[in-house]
């Protein structure tokens, strides 16, 4: 028979819901609550509702996309590529209809709610000796008695007056060379590149005169959910702006193992997530340089730090033996390449990526810049560090030596795969409390500096979701007010004592905002949403308790928060969750966003990328997927905070409610009621 209800799976947002044959995708996404703009009234004039439609075999999600799963291009879709050029693959919401099971992504700038970066830059200072540097020569001028090249006069200027040399230029220097020095009467500007490790410089591009233009860099976090990026000036180190947006390759599996599994069912599938991944780089580069309003030619250099899928992905390289042991990397080595060779056009032509190493199989070059960041060598006392994501990175050391490993949490943390969750972007929930005896909410939004329950927060607030900050709060909070029990059961109204606490079939969910009435949505949070968030918190806790093990200790002397997370959330609601090992709250810091700190440090100072290269050979890597006791670590973990382990230190600052429900959200041994159930011990 068929189908006349098809699945339509919007990502990044992970939203889903079946449609009849037919429907364009902007209905679609509009019942569904996606964050898909338009304003045109769907007549396909605008163009802000284009979307990416995906095919191929999605275990991940439970589909497989057809061809023919969306109506073929009409009129108003060939009209506007005529016109005004549609990117290859784009489709109009409003004009693609659905035919059959789809993924659909929607880009960032068909998005009404700009990505906020939570993986904000680091004030922190750093030490200015880039590997590229702008430096002003007086160039000899030729006669006949002296024939040598203008380019050979140009490396002696630069030997003579600042020790630089010996040099090479590629073609669009050389094309460049002689109209600049003579338009500048031979004092020039010259952008100079030397990798570490060599004496050979690069000549990247040349000026008359003084240039007055400045030269800059990119450092880039990408994340196998999101992808940040700061723009910095390379002379001082300044960041002039910074820019983020969710990594496309989500469409294809939400974490990395997915991704590998897509390419193993799907030939061609890495080349696919390779360009998606290339494109957004490009689209990233050109929107934070038109916000800074820097012409995106006097970008010279990059630094990227990635996790090892994503590294590979990223060079076009098959990351299929990342999928299964040994784990085995193509090359665990720094890069230094043409920028160009990973897709990025529209800067410099001759603009220089340099890739941090990778430590280890599943522990990559993020997990390095975290490490050159935060020097976890040179610690007096052990210091866990925990840069979270969809994959989190795990560090465990002091002077003694450095541990790490790479759980797989999971994009929950990041608000993905959640009922109601979005990325961070005006109008979502960034942060929840809940009163213990009313069991009421009060929240803030991002965009919003009031609390909802503050007579000054403004009625016209537009509440779209909750990210995933909001999220990890609310299960905190839930826990701590007694409508979560320890193992993760969300309890009913007659046994919590708020009618906030819904029946949704066979479990319960948690009202936390409703504008129904006023055509807005529903945020509730769902059984499945708290199984989710226990799954990540459990894979992070196992991690970080499986490099305690291999250190023989049972107590860590601080813990530093790093990323997204560590930038928002309080030190108490993650040692509610059991999202990190018993310490004081005050030994627990947060970072903020290491892994970009990291590579803001290699891209202003060129020792610093000689010092990581040097620590990397010196951690300890522990392979989560092959130690038996991460698993008994992940099961005990389950509960909140956790099934075994004490947390004496979090129990001198919160009293977690000893409540207990049965499996259908009532207190065990009757039907609702109210009553609890004491536990001993």
């Amino acid at each position: 028979m068929p189908n006349t209800q098809p699945l339509v799976i919007f990502t990044p947002s992970g939203k889903r819901g079946h449609f009849p044959v037919g429907t364009p995708i902007l209905t679609a996404a509009r019942q569904l609550g996606v964050d898909l703009d338009s304003v045109c009234g769907g007549r396909g004039i605008c163009s802000k509702c284009q979307i990416t439609p995906s095919y191929g075999d999605f275990p991940k999600h439970g589909v497989t996309v057809q061809d023919g799963a969306l109506s073929d291009w009409n009129e108003v879709e060939a009209r506007y590529d005529r016109v005004r050029g549609l990117k290859a693959g784009r489709r109009l919401g409003c004009q693609a209809r659905v035919e059959g099971d789809i993924v659909v992504d929607v880009p960032p700038e068909s998005q009404v709610h700009k990505q906020v970066v939570r993986k904000a830059a680091s004030t922190r200072p750093i030490v200015m000796d880039p590997a590229t540097k702008l430096v002003m020569i007086d160039v000899v001028e030729p006669d006949m008695h002296s024939p040598s090249g203008d380019l050979e006069r140009v490396a002696d200027a630069l030997q003579s007056q600042w020790g630089i040399g010996p040099v090479t230029a590629r073609l669009p220097v050389l094309k460049a060379l002689q109209p600049a020095l003579r338009k500048g009467k031979w004092q020039v500007s010259v952008a100079v590149h030397t990798p570490a490790y060599s004496d050979t410089s690069e000549i990247l591009g040349i000026w008359p005169g003084f240039h007055e233009g400045g030269l800059y860099g990119l450092a880039v976090d990408l994340g196998s959910t999101t992808i940040a990026a700061h723009l910095c000036d390379l002379s001082d180190g300044r960041v002039l702006a910074s820019s983020g947006l969710m990594n496309p390759q989500i469409r294809f599996g939400e974490d990395l193992m997915s991704r590998v599994s897509y390419v193993m069912m799907n030939p061609g599938g890495d080349a696919e997530m390779t360009a998606a991944v290339q494109d957004a780089l490009k689209t990233l580069s050109l929107e934070i340089t038109a916000e800074a309003d820097i012409d995106p030619t006097l970008i010279f250099e990059t630094v990227i730090v990635c996790n090892p899928v994503m590294h590979h992905l990223l060079l076009g390289i098959d990351p299929v033996e990342l999928g299964q042991a040994p784990f085995a990397l193509a090359t665990s080595g720094s890069l230094t390449l043409p920028a160009r060779d990973v897709g990025l056009t529209g800067i410099a032509p001759t603009a220089q990526l340099y890739i941090l190493p990778c430590i280890a199989g599943h522990v990559g070059a993020d997990a390095a810049a975290v490490a050159l960041a935060e020097e976890p060598n040179n610690s007096n006392d052990l210091a866990l560090i925990v840069d979270v994501g969809t994959n989190a990175e795990i560090l465990l050391g002091d002077t003694n030596g450095v541990l790490a490993c790479s759980s797989p949490t999971g994009p929950a943390f990041e608000g993905a795969q959640i009922s109601a969750g979005q990325r961070a972007a005006p109008g979502a929930i960034e942060r929840i409390e809940i009163d213990p005896a009313t069991k009421e909410p009060r929240f803030r939004v991002i965009g919003v500096d009031e609390w909802s329950d503050d007579p000054a927060f403004p009625a016209d607030t537009q509440i779209t979701g909750i990210c995933g900050s909001g999220i990890i709060e609310a299960v905190a909070e839930m826990r701590m007010a007694g409508l979560l029990d320890a193992s993760g059961l969300i309890g009913s109204a007659e046994a919590t004592g708020t009618p906030r606490c819904e029946p949704t079939g066979r479990t319960h969910a948690y009202l936390i905002h409703d504008a129904t009435d006023q055509g807005g949505p529903r945020i509730t949070v769902t059984q499945g949403d708290i199984r989710a968030i226990q799954l990540a918190k459990s894979a992070l806790y196992a991690g970080a308790r499986l490099l305690m093990d291999h250190r023989g200790v049972d107590k860590v002397d601080r813990v530093v928060l790093a990323g997204a997370f560590g930038a928002h959330i309080s030190p108490k609601h993650a040692m509610v969750l059991g999202m990190i090992p018993d310490v004081p709250l005050d030994k627990v810091q947060s970072a903020g966003n290491a892994a970009g700190h990291g590579a803001r440090i290699a891209l202003c100072n060129r020792a610093a990328r000689t010092r990581i290269e040097e620590t990397v050979h010196k951690i300890h890597k522990v392979e989560t997927a092959i130690e038996p006791k991460f698993q008994d670590h992940f099961v005990n973990a389950n509960a909140i905070p956790h099934a075994t382990d004490p947390f004496p230190e979090l129990a001198q600052v919160v009293a977690l409610p000893d409540v207990a429900f049965g499996a259908s959200g009532t207190a065990p041994g009757g039907e609702g009621g109210g009553r609890r159930r004491r536990r001993r011990g």
